[in-house]
């Protein structure tokens, strides 16, 4: 077997493809990346009102069927599915199952107490914001701020990128009194830059990069 190894991408949302095809490029070029996509998954979600055992289900078989497919780890894009990723790691252990924000999360812990997320799809915040206590553990002064960035996810669907980037960082300044502040998707990453400039100096965070550093991490030597 020549080059790094195969890395399953799944995916929810297409927006999340690029953003994490970059960081590869960028911080794992040797890895040899296998794509899966499932863009009804959202909706589902959506309709459902919370993550269902159904949806939690298909997440599971997702993660199975790459596995089985020759992946020698996974990644998942899409934020909205915690719970159901961490059932698929256990289920899966000790293969390697990466939720889309865990390296994230500890990025931004280490960078003060006071963390803010910048989401643009409601249906995840509930989720991630647990995740993120969960990743904080016997942090007791670490506290999370959520702001949601109307109307941007939908721009990013209708096409109007621009728009989505525009929204993005006119609700990043929300969040100024924090320490750092994450933009929640591995979508919303392509703002980074947007969201930067409008808040010059302060730490902002996309998932993807930290995301493909954590996951090589797990596999030394290659």
């Amino acid at each position: 077997m020549s080059g790094g190894p195969r890395i399953a991408l799944i995916h929810a949302v297409a927006a999340a493809i690029p953003p994490v095809h970059a960081a590869f490029a960028q911080g794992w070029p040797e890895a040899r990346l296998a794509n899966l996509f499932d863009d009804s998954l959202p909706s589902d979600l959506s309709e459902a009102g919370a993550l269902t055992p159904a949806i939690a289900g298909r997440i599971g078989a997702l993660a199975r069927y790459m596995a089985g497919a020759g992946a020698e780890g996974i990644l998942f894009t899409c934020s909205a599915f915690g719970p159901a990723i961490e059932a698929a790691a256990r289920a899966l252990s000790p293969f390697p199952v990466l939720k889309p924000n865990e390296a994230m999360f500890e990025e931004a812990l280490g960078a003060g107490e006071r963390i803010g997320m910048l989401a643009t799809f409601g249906p995840a915040v509930a989720g991630m914001e647990e995740e993120f206590r969960q990743a904080a553990g016997g942090r007791s002064a670490a506290r999370l701020e959520t702001v949601l960035a109307e109307g941007a996810i939908e721009a990013l669907k209708a096409g109007d990128a621009a728009a989505h980037d525009r929204l993005v960082a006119e609700a990043v300044p929300r969040l100024a009194r924090c320490d750092a502040i994450m933009l929640a998707h591995f979508s919303t990453s392509r703002a980074l830059g947007a969201a930067q400039a409008a808040m010059p100096g302060k730490l902002v965070l996309a998932a993807p990069g930290a995301a493909v550093a954590a996951l090589r991490r797990r596999f030394p030597g290659r």
